[in-house]
């Protein structure tokens, strides 16, 4: 593992979670660039020196430049951290694969910051980025998990998260780039399971959002996340993931975050569910994506492939997409079969 020491960081997309890795790599010393999508986003941000649409109270610091030139942001990066939501990683990939292949440098790492899980293909964030990418890429893939809001990460509160590549070493070197200043890192081999960790807890997050949009009461809540977690768990471990990981950060550690969280934008979306907004209004209200919205058309095709019972994401199947009313969805889970907690 390489000594800790100023790299070039690229950060590809300027949403809120982007924009606050970017400012978090730069607040520990690294040269970053932020990669906006359109030559307008990028040139506000770098004269204003914030991101005024999604985190206005975080200035960045003098070593983040922005730039919407994907081969301006790439040239010399060790690290690239693709932060892109996860319906729209797979289009960006492809500008970026042979913009790298241009460019004269040894293959960086690469960290992908997005949580879910492609809607028509049930492909993981991490085997995207393997199609897309050269195969001399592919050993460098890591996924990062665990509860961190973009405010509190970009504000240098303390955080712990995960860094999850099948070379350890890989997590390794991302964990020493990254620690320090209010983030604490750790690494793990379990891509899988922090990668589904991370897109499965949004449906949770949405359900437990609709919970107490409705007044279902805080029972009810604490009920959900727990079953929650135990259906997530079921899917995750049917596809390889291990069942530490399910109960550690990137899996309970987010999962309760993103569920109890005032910053979270899938309970956001929960509760005005559960009051009986619709999700168009709800989302165009929003204006940022949701993507507990997606995950769960995921959760739920993964869940029928595999045999997996997931009553709580084919509830929200169901509001999201089916018509059905929370009063129905909320009896339908109440009146299923009675079993044992142990499975």
């Amino acid at each position: 593992m390489e000594k800790n020491s100023a790299v070039r960081v690229a950060v590809i997309g300027a949403g809120s979670w982007g924009t606050a890795l970017a400012i978090h790599a730069a607040r520990r010393g690294h040269q970053v660039s932020l990669w906006a999508r359109t030559a307008e986003r990028a040139g506000e941000m770098q004269a204003s020196r914030v991101n005024a649409r999604y985190l206005k109270d975080a200035p960045f610091p003098d070593n983040l430049a922005v730039t919407c030139d994907l081969e301006q942001a790439l040239a010399g990066s060790e690290l690239v951290i693709t932060a892109v939501p996860s319906h729209g990683l797979r289009a960006v990939m492809k500008a970026v694969s042979p913009v790298l292949d241009q460019l004269e440098h040894t293959s960086p790492k690469f960290l992908i910051a997005a949580k879910g899980v492609e809607v028509d293909s049930l492909k993981t964030m991490a085997t995207v980025l393997a199609e897309e990418l050269a195969p001399r890429h592919r050993a460098n893939i890591a996924a990062l998990g665990g509860p961190s809001f973009a405010a509190e990460v970009a504000a240098g509160q303390p955080t712990a998260v995960v860094v999850a590549c099948t070379e350890i070493s890989v997590a390794e070197q991302i964990q020493v780039w990254l620690s320090g200043n209010g983030l604490r890192v750790y690494v793990s081999d379990d891509v899988t399971g922090v990668e589904l960790g991370g897109a499965f807890k949004n449906v949770i997050a949405l359900a437990a959002g609709v919970c107490d949009g409705a007044g279902l009461g805080q029972n009810a809540r604490a009920a959900l996340i727990t079953r929650g977690l135990a259906e997530i768990s079921r899917l995750s471990v049917t596809l390889g993931a291990l069942p530490s990981t399910l109960a550690g950060l990137a899996g309970l550690g987010d999962l309760v975050l993103t569920c109890t969280g005032g910053l979270s934008r899938n309970r956001r979306v929960g509760l005005a569910l559960g009051r009986g907004q619709t999700l168009e209004q709800i989302l165009e209200e929003m204006g940022m994506v949701a993507e507990g919205v997606k995950n769960t058309l995921s959760a739920t095709r993964l869940a029928a492939r595999e045999g997996v019972e997931m009553p709580i994401a084919e509830m929200m199947h169901a509001l999201l997409y089916g018509g059905a009313s929370v009063r129905f969805a909320v009896a339908s889970l109440m009146g299923r079969d009675l079993k044992s907690e142990r499975e």
